[in-house]
């Protein structure tokens, strides 16, 4: 496939490496622009693009950019990819860490991807939010293993869910459907699943154990 990646960071950086390993077609992005990728292009065989660009004719776009960000995107960055594209987010709201305090998440209730989702004007797959990046590179299995590790998808397009659900699966891990994006507070930070590396039946646990009530750490 054509995947587009926004942002090089350590998730976006492992992503590059693995799926072009597998034979996608990969561009990666960042907000320092595409000559300050000359070394992970090397390594990989993935294409530096600008930000623009990287969504260009994309089946998949990997949007994985610090929170605050979001709203910097340049205007219909979406506009350029495939019929049908996949948006994975894989981002996290760190208020006091990171990104400042924002209003529609603490305090009309939005969930971190439903306000990226509304930022970007397209459905968003919330995957990788989770991941320890190092463990995209040192723990795939095969399908089947009874050590693979399982990571929560959520999102409300069905068909683009399970798009990303099998690139999940061809990258070496089982997936379990976290549910819509309104649900998706499940695997936000400081819940049961943020972090496991456990197969599926305790990730599906760990979902159901989770509280909507946002920790202290992660309130502005």
């Amino acid at each position: 496939m054509k995947i587009g990646i926004i942002g090089a960071g350590n998730i976006g950086g492992n992503l590059t490496r693995r799926l072009s390993a597998l034979g996608h077609d990969v561009s990666v992005a960042n907000s320092r622009g595409p000559q300050t990728l000359a070394d992970l292009a090397e390594e990989t065989g993935a294409t530096p693009v600008t930000v623009e660009e990287a969504a260009r004719g994309a089946e998949v776009v990997v949007v994985t950019i610090p929170l605050k960000a979001i709203p910097s995107l340049p205007s219909g960055i979406l506009d350029g990819a495939a019929d049908g594209v996949a948006v994975i987010d894989t981002n996290n709201y760190y208020p006091q860490q990171r990104d400042g305090r924002i209003a529609e998440i603490e305090d009309e209730g939005l969930t971190e991807s439903r306000w990226t989702e509304r930022h970007l004007g397209h459905p968003v797959i919330k995957a990788f939010n989770g991941t320890y990046a190092q463990d995209i590179l040192d723990r795939p299995l095969a399908a089947g293993d009874p050590g693979r590790v399982a990571l929560p998808v959520a999102g409300d397009d069905e068909a683009a869910k399970a798009k990303v659900r099998a690139l999940i699966d061809e990258l070496g891990f089982d997936t379990v459907d976290a549910g819509g994006i309104d649900d998706s507070w499940r695997q936000q930070p400081d819940t049961p699943v943020y972090g496991l590396r456990a197969g599926a039946e305790a990730v599906a646990k760990a979902l159901a154990d989770a509280s909507p009530e946002r920790p202290a750490a992660f309130r502005g």
